[in-house]
């Protein structure tokens, strides 16, 4: 598999990665670095993006009762994520379910960029 240019992977990466719940409105100098050390190790964008939705399953999909977890602030946050994805790949067909079960937050996530405000939510996917 080849990888897009440098840059084009570095923004695919960070702008993905801004859209989750929990992270940042913008990427750090640090975020985009990190970016640039995945498409140095050809770390295709596929498992970026698998282990960004199940990171973010994993995070999100609790019961109410449960406490909210800290912000997330920096990309490096889901390199256990890719490394655990790259010794074993998940089955597309699950990353398409976990990512529609978060879809509701990522959207939540998308109006707050649009109107350039801090996510706030507190809701939780059950």
């Amino acid at each position: 598999m080849t990888l897009p240019a440098r840059q084009a992977y570095v923004d695919a990466v960070v702008t993905n990665y801004v859209r989750l719940p929990g992270t940042p409105l913008r990427p750090s100098r640090l975020d985009r670095c990190f970016a640039r050390l995945l498409h140095g190790q050809r770390v295709p964008l596929p498992v970026v993006y698998a282990a960004f939705v199940l990171a973010i399953a994993r995070r999100e999909i609790r019961t109410a009762t449960q406490p909210r977890l800290p912000a997330i602030r920096t990309l490096r946050y889901f390199q256990g994520a890719i490394a655990e994805l790259l010794q074993t790949p998940l089955d597309p067909a699950y990353v398409r379910y976990l990512a529609a079960k978060i879809k509701p937050l990522v959207a939540e996530k998308d109006a707050a960029l649009r109107s350039g405000r801090e996510d706030t939510s507190d809701s939780r996917v059950s």
